[in-house]
Parts: C-alpha cells; structure tokens; sequence
C-alpha cells in the first residue's frame, strides 16, 4: 500500500500527531511509515499503532506523500545532509523549533515546505498549531496541513515572522500553566488542604476558565472584574500576585522563549 504519512522522528509529538491521524481514520496504520533511531521505539510504535517502522530516514523521505519533520532541532542538519538528493516531490511538514523555512527549502529544494508549532496537549486532542508555508506550497498543500494538524487540536495560519512569537507562547506555554497549577495546589496545600484535594481543585479551575472563556467570548478582564467583590477574597488574592509581579513574569517567560526559538534558528 502506498505510504501517505512518513515520520521522522517517533518521539512524543510524532506519537501524538499519528496515534490521532489513525484514531480518526484519515490515515490507515498500514499507509504510516516511522523512522526512528531506537530499535525499542520503533517496536513499541509498530505493535501499539500497527505503522510501518524503519532505522533508516531516508526509506520515510523517499516513500511518502507527506513528510512529517518530528527530530530535534539540534540534529536538523545532519538529517538534512543524510536526505540531500532525496529527488521526491512530497509534502514537507516540520515542527522543528527555531529552523526556518529558508534553511528548510535549502534541505528540501523541490518539495512544497510548510513549517509548523503544535504544542504539548496535542497528545490529547487539545492542541494549539500555527503553520505558516514556504514559497512552493500550494493551496492543497495547506489544506492538507490544516487537516492534520486539525487531528490534534486548533490551527492558524500565520506569517513565518511570527512562529518564534507563537513559539514562545503556546509551544512553551503548557510548561507556565503547568507551573500555574503547581503553584495552586502549593497554596492549597499551605491554607490546610490535603494535596490530592488542592490538586483537583487546581486542576479544575484552571480547565473551567479556560473552557468559560472559550466558549463565552469573554475577554480575561471581564471575567476577572466579575469575581472580585469589594474588599473580598479574590481581589485580596489579586494583590498579591501584583505585588509579586506575576503578569511581568508570564510576559517575560514568552519574551525569553521567543528570544530562544530565534537563537535555535540562527
């Protein structure tokens, strides 16, 4: 069978993407081809999935129709040097951090690049991507990519100039929130709450904003005016994270990262 789906890179967001493509039906696990260093990976990948496996990248680059780029960044030139006269016209996909379309299109001359950030919660259906393409992709090149990045979660399309931005807020963002809800629990956890009890209560808050402020249209600033009373609890709270600078922090978290996806890509 023709393989229209090719991995590079069986890690935790290659898993991710596949493992929902397959559970959708858009692809069959018999139409996936994965390649990855780790002989125990690529079984676990091949008996979970029911994917083709390989150790070796250039049988991927070669046999699909769309080329998913899951390696790290650091790696990204000895893959590209290893792929060089790869002459198929496939799809490029790349998630790679910090490695931007010109250096992409210099690896992959005569394929269509779309160069892409998920993020973690992808795993479960619930990612935030952004995509942006390179100069041959065509308008059924980026349907084709919204499709499967729809697999795991929301798509935007966006100008190449902002995915170090997007990367700094949604790619490291779950990072923050997971912090967010630790520090929660903590708190929790020092007013006298048991920890299994301040976690769910944590956890919960933090998912109930989230999803009332999707679905309302509500702007973060209403809601929060809307919770805090006079002289009351929350305001009391907001203080406190004022005073401790709490937003300068979360915006100087995105503003370190994005300077880091622009160094990665450099």
């Amino acid at each position: 069978m023709t393989i229209k789906f090719g991995v590079i890179g069986g890690g935790v967001m290659g898993e991710a993407l596949l493992s929902r493509l397959i559970n959708l039906g858009i692809y069959q696990g018999s139409q996936v081809l994965v390649s990855d260093p780790l002989p125990s990976r690529r079984s676990f990948l091949a008996e979970k999935y029911g994917v083709g496996v390989t150790g070796e990248n250039r049988e991927v680059a070669t046999a699909a129709e769309v080329l998913f780029l899951a390696i790290k960044p650091q790696v990204f030139a000895e893959v590209a040097i290893e792929l060089s006269d790869v002459s198929a016209s496939s799809l490029v996909i790349s998630i790679l951090a910090g490695v931007p379309l010109s250096k992409l299109e210099k690896a992959f001359p005569q394929h269509p690049v779309i160069r892409a950030m998920p993020n973690t919660p992808a795993t479960v259906g619930a990612g935030m991507s952004a995509i942006a393409s390179g100069k041959l992709v065509k308008p059924e090149h980026l349907e084709q990519a919204k499709r499967i990045f729809q697999a795991v979660g929301e798509v935007v399309e966006v100008p190449e100039t902002m995915l170090d931005a997007v990367t700094g807020l949604s790619g490291s963002g779950p990072g923050y929130v997971a912090i967010l809800i630790e520090a929660l629990s903590d708190g929790g956890v020092a007013a006298g709450l048991p920890r299994a009890i301040a976690f769910q209560l944590a956890l919960q808050t933090v998912f109930g904003t989230a999803q009332l402020l999707k679905e309302s249209g509500m702007h973060p600033a209403d809601l929060k005016d809307r919770v805090t009373s006079p002289g009351g609890t929350t305001i009391a709270g907001i203080a406190e994270l004022e005073k401790a600078g709490f937003r300068s922090a979360i915006i100087e978290a995105v503003k370190a990262a994005y300077r880091r996806s622009k160094e990665l890509g450099s």
